[in-house]
């Protein structure tokens, strides 16, 4: 594992790499708004991802960077997340395919940022597609403009919602609620399954 730093447009970013034996592609991990890498479907993601043949860059905004808890504005996260993708596709994953994903708030910036990153996929564990007790605070444009194959990972009684699937979105749904720690066996075989799916298309 080695860890990075990488300047943004509103400060340094850091990004945890995991390297597969043999990677060919990349996955781009976001974190939840509050939350950090130590997420148990964050943990076994990039397990699964490096089994698979997947590199793992684990990302973390400047906003947690500096040790503030409040997330920043999204043009602000997208802007970030653009700049540390373009970075590590240069300097470590170059010519290889990049997958964005995240957990949360780290999904929404994903599906924000795909097209104008370049994604060949995006994976998305616990869309928080509308906030409890705020239906008209709905979320789905993000995750209905992404074009490219898309996974959505979501806890049966998420009280953030279920998405729905569509022809470029399989939405997997497992035991438990927003964090995703019922059954972290279950989120791993989703995982898997779709990066054998999507390596395939990119092969």
């Amino acid at each position: 594992m080695t860890r990075v730093e990488v300047d943004t447009p509103y400060g340094a970013a850091r990004a945890e790499l995991h390297s597969a034996a043999e990677g060919r592609a990349a996955l781009l991990l976001g974190h939840g708004a509050g939350g950090g890498f130590e997420a148990e479907d964050l943990v076994c993601a990039v397990r699964t991802a490096t089994t698979s043949g997947v590199h793992v860059a684990l990302v973390e905004q400047p906003y947690r960077v500096a040790g503030r808890r409040a997330p920043a504005p999204a043009r602000q996260l997208d802007a970030c997340w653009l700049a540390v993708a373009e970075d590590l596709g240069q300097r470590w994953f170059p010519e290889l395919p990049l997958i964005f994903g995240g957990r949360s708030s780290g999904a929404r910036v994903a599906c924000r940022t795909a097209e104008a990153g370049g994604a060949s996929a995006v994976l998305c564990l616990a869309f928080p597609l509308r906030p409890p007790g705020k239906p008209d605070k709905d979320r789905g444009d993000e995750l209905f403009a992404v074009e490219v194959p898309t996974l959505v990972v979501q806890g049966e009684s998420d009280p953030f919602g279920e998405p729905e699937p569509s022809t470029n979105r399989e939405v997997v749904l497992v035991p438990g609620d927003h964090s995703l720690r019922a059954d972290t066996g279950a989120v791993s075989r989703a995982v898997a399954e779709w990066l054998g799916r999507i390596l395939r298309l990119l092969d």
